[in-house]
């Protein structure tokens, strides 16, 4: 072909994957049926990752069968669950934590100033008080483990406040 002048035509290597969109311009673009988590894409009533570079992938789960039919149960539910990745579900209860030590801390406090015994906390109505009306209030402990960790933490703080006091 070459001979006559004729070029073939150029090749066409190029993907067709869409380089520079983020799971979140996805969750824009579709509203509420997908989620982003973690730099993941989910399907909110599926609970499934799907292929976020690819538009055609998540069209094709949108229309199959098996979407239709989990949406439609999605929707017979009250309850709204999203899949979470396991690193933003660590990060969460991390950011709890120090929140919950300290509801402890203060109840053993509490506890100690208004000379309460630690084994009052055992008592169905006091947990039943706590968990109702305090934030973090089901998230504090018996009585044994209230004495084995956090009693000691409360006595050397107070002994480092004395310390300092009498300086």
């Amino acid at each position: 072909m070459e001979r006559f002048g004729v070029k073939s035509a150029p090749s066409r290597n190029r993907s067709k994957t869409a380089l520079y969109v983020t799971p979140q311009d996805r969750v824009t673009e579709f509203g509420s049926e997908l989620h982003e988590d973690g730099g993941k894409l989910f399907c909110t009533s599926c609970n499934v990752v799907l292929n976020h570079v690819r538009k055609s992938a998540i069209n094709d789960h949108l229309k199959s069968k098996t979407h239709t039919k989990r949406k439609a149960e999605f929707e017979e539910q009250n309850v709204r669950k999203k899949q979470r990745t396991l690193t933003a579900s660590l990060q969460c209860n991390s950011t709890a934590q120090p929140e919950k030590s300290s509801v402890i801390q203060d109840f053993v406090k509490m506890c100690l100033e208004a000379n309460i015994p630690l084994e009052k906390a055992d008592h169905p109505a006091v947990r039943a008080f706590l968990s109702r009306y305090v934030k973090n209030g089901s998230s504090i402990p018996k009585s044994e483990q209230l004495r084995k960790a956090y009693l000691p933490d409360g006595y050397d703080n107070e002994n480092q406040l004395i310390n300092t006091e009498d300086r």
